[in-house]
């Protein structure tokens, strides 16, 4: 069995030995970015709340792609992103459980039941309304998660032992797919890859390449995380590109260097 690091997870247990006296908040990003783990939220929200602490959660990866009901969660605040789920870009919303009070963000007059002051962006806030209600019917995204699971068979089969997967085998978001190239620099692949808008898991600085801070955290060794790519697939997503892509990649693989 993996260990709660090794895949990206948060392990409850470390959250209950960590809390002090002097806690008042617990946060945990509902699910990852790069590698798409999705976090046992309701159990860490359960132990937030035997301590009377209040939890909140960024479930801006999550929101339009898998359930995200707030009190079946367990949610006190909870943050999205418009343009995470296909609304505008520059909106979001943070949802704050009745009862609690917050210190205004911007002090003034009192938009926003008094939390931030400054006039909304009405036209904004209607898409993102608009496309969360949209999103509704795309719940779970059953194709977008098939043709996720082709896409790694397709370069398992390709690369064999030679690629590894990064991230939670089975809780993880239905659009992510993050590999690594074992023994390869993620960034050097891409560089020979046109028409795939994908970001490496590594950072290149000055000629070198450095360990994305995700993968060192979850103790990836170097020589698999220097070799990540991390995938999001989409609503618009084809099995064409899937198989266009593979094959760009088997190509920019046997050209790249040890």
């Amino acid at each position: 069995m993996q260990s709660h690091t090794r895949v990206g997870r948060v392990d409850p247990d470390d959250v209950q030995r960590v809390i002090t006296q002097e806690t008042i908040l617990i946060s945990v990003m509902h699910a990852n970015n790069e590698v798409g783990t999705i976090q046992p939220i309701s159990d860490i929200a359960g132990i937030a709340h035997e301590h009377g602490i209040l939890f909140h959660s960024d479930t801006a990866q999550s929101v339009g792609k898998i359930a995200t009901r707030t009190a079946e969660l367990g949610l006190d605040l909870r943050s999205i992103a418009g343009h995470k789920l296909y609304g505008p870009k520059g909106v979001g919303a943070l949802f704050v459980r009745e009862g609690i009070r917050l210190e205004p963000l911007i002090h003034g007059p009192g938009h926003e039941l008094g939390r931030r002051a400054g006039t909304e962006n009405i036209l904004l806030d209607v898409g993102l309304g608009a496309a969360s209600a949209i999103a509704q019917s795309w719940l779970g995204m059953e194709f977008v998660r098939q043709l996720r699971d082709l896409f790694w068979n397709m370069l398992h089969d390709a690369f064999g032992s030679r690629i590894a997967l990064n991230g939670h085998p089975t809780e993880r978001l239905p659009n992510k797919l993050n590999v690594s190239f074992i023994g390869r620099a993620g960034s050097e692949i891409l560089g020979r890859i046109k028409n795939v808008a994908a970001s490496s898991g590594s950072a290149c600085h000055s000629g070198s390449v450095e360990l994305s801070p995700v993968l060192k955290a979850m103790k990836v060794p170097p020589e698999v995380g220097m070799g990540a790519i991390p995938f999001s697939l989409g609503r618009t997503t084809t099995r064409e590109e899937i198989e266009s892509t593979v094959a760009l990649l088997i190509k920019a693989v046997s050209q790249s260097r040890s």
